[in-house]
């Protein structure tokens, strides 16, 4: 069903939502001090610190039936264009998964971000590309280290995405280099910076380093413990897929957007948690540290999860916890939609757009209830 006749088809809501509407209102009235009396987000956090609100913030581990080493989302690029339009630098980036986050973050620059996974193993991939950004000098010297190849020779500042992975498809991975960086990888983690890992964490970080030595650009996302289809697009086609118009905007499709990563992962400003979107922990606690220093969400990726909390009945809870989040009028939802939203022809997978207050506001009068509401509620 295409997102035209999702709209067309959602009805009015039910008497019992009234409770929860009443719920989101209460929360949404609870504001924060005023933003002039409070500390600004730090420009840098100690590994003490940053390690401490990954510990706290984070809820028990959790189940989901794929690995979340690379993303199925083939249009995910597709709403940036409007995303930069509307959503101003220097906000606060909420997200979930693995390295798509990173694109989105590029094309809004924000103060900090933090990235919110139900299982632990995205925070552990999360983790991975920390030590990679840290320790890599530029683009070529990331993927190098990713997928434990030889630089290519020729790979300078300019290089377009098809070119960094032209190169990167001749080069041969290297179990030297994958021992050598596995090594320094951990070195990073648990040695300069202090966190404290176990033997079960450092299992799947080196699971994560791992896949991608042997996948590497052709890696692709794992569902069902049913193997990695050719059907699901490669680590190579995201970064190489744009946003339909002839522009791209990976996060390796420049060395600008590249730095603004390395920037914020060297700075400790890129925060992985462990947690539900519905859970009583995780964004509760982020938006409560965002309103402690008056700072405000500018976008929010979703991918498809609310579909799975709907799916659980507590999708009303994740709203209840999206209302305790300081918003602003531009706060942006960035969700996917998989097959009932595209029309004949198109990718399976179309990302969409949401104004976060807007939905919050609908919600709380009745008018949202259901997935299909929800998704009748975006717009590309």
């Amino acid at each position: 069903m295409t997102l035209d006749r999702l709209r067309a088809v959602a009805r009015p809501r039910q008497p019992r939502l009234v409770a929860l509407a009443l719920v989101i209102g209460a929360a949404i009235r609870c504001a924060a001090p005023a933003a002039s009396a409070l500390p600004p987000l730090p420009d840098r956090l100690t590994d003490q610190q940053y390690w401490r609100l990954v510990v706290e913030f984070s809820e028990p581990n959790g189940y989901f039936n794929s690995d979340n080493l690379v993303s199925n989302e083939d249009t995910f690029q597709t709403v940036i264009p409007e995303l930069t339009r509307v959503v101003a630098p220097g906000g606060v980036y909420l997200g979930v998964g693995p390295d798509q986050n990173f694109s989105y973050i590029a094309a809004i620059d924000p103060k900090m971000a933090f990235i919110t996974d139900i299982r632990r193993g995205n925070l552990l991939v999360q983790l991975m590309y920390k030590a990679l950004f840290e320790m890599s000098s530029d683009r070529a010297d990331f993927l190098s280290r990713l997928f434990s190849r030889a630089r290519p020779e020729g790979i300078g500042p300019t290089a377009t995405v098809e070119q960094l992975f032209e190169a990167f498809n001749k080069a041969v991975p290297k179990q030297a280099l994958f021992d050598e960086n596995a090594k320094a990888i951990m070195s990073r983690l648990r040695t300069v910076h202090g966190f404290t890992l176990d033997a079960d964490d450092a299992g799947g970080v080196m699971f994560a380093y791992s896949s991608f030595f042997q996948g590497g650009p052709s890696l692709r996302f794992v569902s069902n413990g049913g193997g990695r289809f050719e059907s699901y697009p490669s680590f190579e086609d995201l970064h190489r897929s744009g946003d339909g118009r002839g522009a791209h905007w990976s996060y390796l499709a420049s060395e600008a957007r590249f730095r603004i990563l390395k920037r914020l992962e060297e700075n400790n400003l890129v925060v992985p948690l462990v947690g539900n979107f519905a859970g009583p922990r995780a964004l509760k606690a982020v938006g409560g540290y965002l309103k402690e220093h008056g700072a405000v969400v500018g976008a929010f990726y979703l991918s498809n999860v609310e579909r799975y909390l709907f799916q659980d009945g507590i999708w009303g809870t994740f709203m209840q916890n999206v209302a305790a989040l300081p918003l602003g009028d531009t706060s942006t939802f960035i969700r996917s939609c998989f097959d009932s939203c595209s029309q004949y022809g198109e990718p399976r997978s179309i990302s969409l757009l949401d104004s976060m207050s807007g939905l919050l506001k609908d919600t709380t009068a009745g008018r949202v209830a259901s997935y299909r509401d929800v998704l009748a509620h975006s717009h590309r």
